[in-house]
């Protein structure tokens, strides 16, 4: 069996964090790396990810989490921020990102600027902010790769309340919208959840070969 494969089998959504047990800084930059590696739609990656750290920020948000208990006891709160309303500077931004990166020309891009412009910008908001959103989710399937590979939990979390995550962390000022957000740190060993049996779909029922 895979490495990889053992890790996925030994992740689970953890239900129960231990408050006490902190990620170090090493391992807090390799997650970033990892989520700064992530795959998106162009390249462009269109979000944001807010590292909630503050106590007293992740009290206000834990309410308007249905209650759940690993806003406040992880060792660190990820929210992933998408960007609302695409706009041309988004795309120039990247485009210049390119240039700079591979030490070309931004005349040189403007073909594959233009291109990317005339498919996004044009898109009413709410198709572009659905869009957005959903690149949240590959980055953060790169976290929870590189978490499990450290033994690191995460807990990839839909049950809040995105309006009140705006307001309380002032995202509708920067054009954000909270999409979703992951709770990090370590099991707690009273986590009776970690114990229970993975349950999947059987893969004939999951694939079909055409």
């Amino acid at each position: 069996m895979s490495h990889f494969i053992e890790n996925q089998k030994w992740r689970y959504a953890t239900k129960k964090f231990d408050a006490a047990k902190k990620i170090s800084a090493a391992d807090l930059e390799t997650l970033k790396e990892a989520i700064q590696l992530s795959t998106s739609s162009y390249g462009l990656q269109l979000y944001k990810v807010f590292i909630i750290e503050n106590p007293e920020v992740r009290a206000k948000l834990q309410p308007v989490s249905w209650g759940q208990s690993q806003i406040v006891d992880a060792s660190h709160l990820l929210v992933f921020a998408n960007i609302v309303d695409v706009q041309e500077n988004h795309i120039d931004a990247y485009v210049q990102n390119i240039a700079t990166t591979r030490g070309l020309s931004v005349d040189d891009l403007k073909g594959y600027s233009d291109f990317m412009k005339s498919k996004i910008v044009s898109l009413p908001v709410d198709q572009k902010a659905v869009w957005t959103s959903k690149q949240t989710y590959l980055a953060l399937a790169n976290l929870m790769n590189a978490a499990a590979e450290l033994k690191i939990d995460v807990t990839p979390m839909e049950g809040f309340e995105p309006e009140k995550y705006n307001e309380i962390l002032g995202f509708n000022a920067l054009g954000l919208n909270a999409s979703l957000v992951a709770a990090v740190g370590y099991r707690h060993e009273e986590d009776a959840t970690q114990h229970y049996v993975k349950v999947r779909k059987p893969k004939q029922e999951l694939f079909t070969t055409i």
